[in-house]
């Protein structure tokens, strides 16, 4: 088993987070994109009819939350790898002691924190409007569901760890930064198709069911995981797909 240098993973974290805050778009996205998931479901929860039913109605608004943790981490990882391609900042980390696994660790972590500490504050502000200042029928009809609210803090870091290793994996190959986060942000959004399914009520919310789907997506997570980190060669990450080819 490789050994990981804790300090070096924390190097390479601190290094992520100071280039997040200095690329605007990406400060642009991290702050806007949680305020407008927020907006839809606040409406829905304060617009809803006298007749709404308390299991279905109030289920679909509080589970379009975890869009925040599938495309919030897509673009940021898919920007990881190809972004410092562009600015020519990549060849010089990869040329320090840094082992493989230390790098996806630290580069995953920086993408994972922010979208984590963002998600839930989106969560935690939804409950607390609607605790202090939507009606009490309504605020009890919300909290009711409790598997659904419990499938909120379950899924969205493992859905955000889905959307990180896929927009790393894209972010390897990708040539553009736009293209990289274009790829990731599709290509993040199957497991979202559980989101569905309890939306619909084709499966039904129970607390079993959304522990045996959370335990599921943790193992597909830890297998894509494997999997991208088998992609990760120095050469081609400096040099690019088309250098390795030739």
């Amino acid at each position: 088993m490789t050994h990981l240098d804790a300090t070096r993973v924390r190097a390479v974290i601190r290094r992520e987070l100071r280039d997040y805050r200095r690329t605007r778009s990406i400060v642009v996205t991290m702050a806007v994109l949680p305020i407008i998931f927020l907006i839809q479901p606040t409406l829905t929860i304060f617009l809803a009819p006298p007749s709404a039913a308390g299991d279905t109605y109030y289920r679909l608004p509080l589970l379009i939350l975890l869009l925040v943790p599938v495309i919030l981490p897509s673009t940021l990882a898919a920007y990881s790898v190809v972004g410092e391609r562009e600015q020519g900042t990549l060849e010089p980390l990869l040329t320090t002691p840094l082992r493989r696994e230390e790098f996806i660790l630290g580069k995953a972590a920086a993408v994972m924190l922010p979208t984590l500490v963002l998600s839930y504050t989106v969560f935690g502000l939804l409950l607390g409007v609607v605790r202090l200042f939507a009606k009490p029928v309504t605020a009890s009809h919300v909290f009711h569901q409790g598997p659904v609210l419990l499938a909120l803090f379950l899924f969205t870091p493992l859905l955000a760890g889905w959307a990180i290793v896929v927009g790393m994996a894209v972010s390897v190959r990708a040539s553009e930064v736009r293209v990289a986060q274009q790829l990731g942000t599709l290509a993040s959004f199957p497991p979202l198709g559980v989101v569905v399914l309890f939306g619909s009520g084709v499966i039904h919310p129970t607390l079993p069911v959304a522990v045996l789907l959370a335990t599921g997506l943790l193992a597909a997570d830890v297998r894509a995981l494997r999997i991208v980190s088998r992609m990760f060669d120095r050469e081609r990450l400096v040099t690019g797909a088309k250098a390795v080819r030739s």
